[in-house]
């Protein structure tokens, strides 16, 4: 039977992960390679895989990265400890840090200089959530979950606030918020519109996809919270879903007497293994593809500013005057 593909909008890359690859597609061309990015520079292994082959060594540890090397933090931030020992080893180092994750670690700091004790929303181990809590001085509490909310014991119930890992969406976080507020009528938090708009613009997306078709392939990699995230609500809307890394993972037997294939992407998915998954699909029947009506995202971050071309600093600098 003919089969057709359905696209969300908005799907795959997010500004900030356009803003840490180009971070270090430019690195690469000012200092030449070796460059070294401490973790992945974003959560997709073609997108690491690619910049390896450029010159790109990822570690996990400082103490791997020789002296005097261009060291990268990733996107996901990471903890004033790592920052410290990168000043230790006199590392040259840019921060391609998610400026909305970056926002996140200002407003801890802020609560926690007020002597709050921080509750953070997110999925412990989760790299985002280790830098936070490693950027924020006092006690943090890491819960993801209301039941975690209402067993969480605190020193002082009147002087709490919390944050939220980027990477979660308004819909992720609003039950453990509402048991949070429940419990802690006093407690302090970032509006609902601070919450990562990528993110809940590609689950809005996704829901509104998931209407629409009888299967969902999402486009991503298996450690991408927010490609996760996007799999387990078609499946919570009694849709077979399947998250896979790129066409190469594509059952066919998942396409059996299916009519609606929908397609979507995490925020870390380059676009061009969404289009290797189409051709994948019109070998297997697929005669039409279109796309749904959706947000069209125009954020972009700024780089920073070492890297920036004549044109871009001379536009920031008239931009601040």
């Amino acid at each position: 039977m003919p089969m057709q593909v359905i696209l969300a909008q908005p799907r795959g890359f997010c500004a900030g992960v356009e803003r840490a690859i180009d971070i270090v597609e430019r690195a690469l061309r000012k200092y030449g390679p070796p460059i070294y990015v401490r973790h992945e520079i974003v959560h997709n292994k073609h997108v690491v895989e690619q910049l390896r082959a450029k010159g790109v060594v990822f570690v996990e540890d400082l103490d791997d990265v020789p002296p005097g090397v261009v060291t990268i933090f990733s996107a996901h931030g990471v903890a004033r400890s790592v920052e410290d020992m990168a000043a230790d080893k006199d590392l040259p180092v840019i921060d391609a840090t998610c400026p909305l994750v970056s926002k996140v670690h200002i407003e801890g700091r802020k609560y926690a200089a007020q002597g709050r004790e921080v509750i953070l929303i997110g999925h412990a181990g989760h790299p985002e959530v280790e830098g936070t809590v490693g950027q924020i001085p006092g006690t943090v509490h890491v819960i993801s979950t209301a039941d975690d909310a209402r067993s969480l014991q605190v020193a002082d119930p009147d002087k709490l606030a919390y944050v939220t890992q980027t990477t979660l969406s308004l819909d992720d976080t609003r039950g453990v918020v509402d048991a949070l507020k429940e419990r802690f009528p006093a407690i302090a938090g970032l509006d609902t519109k601070d919450i990562c708009y990528a993110t809940q613009n590609r689950q809005r997306a996704v829901r509104v996809l998931a209407e629409q078709c009888d299967l969902l392939l999402v486009v991503g990699a298996a450690n991408s919270s927010n490609s996760n995230r996007l799999r387990e609500i078609g499946e919570l809307m009694g849709v077979p879903s399947y998250l896979i890394n790129d066409a190469r993972e594509l059952d066919p037997a998942w396409l059996a007497d299916k009519q609606k294939v929908g397609v979507t992407a995490g925020a870390s998915a380059p676009e061009v293994l969404v289009e290797g998954l189409i051709d994948a699909l019109r070998v297997h029947g697929a005669d039409e593809v279109t796309v749904l009506e959706g947000v069209e995202e125009t954020v972009r971050f700024r780089l920073p500013r070492e890297l920036q071309d004549g044109a871009e600093a001379e536009a920031e600098t008239n931009a601040a005057e």
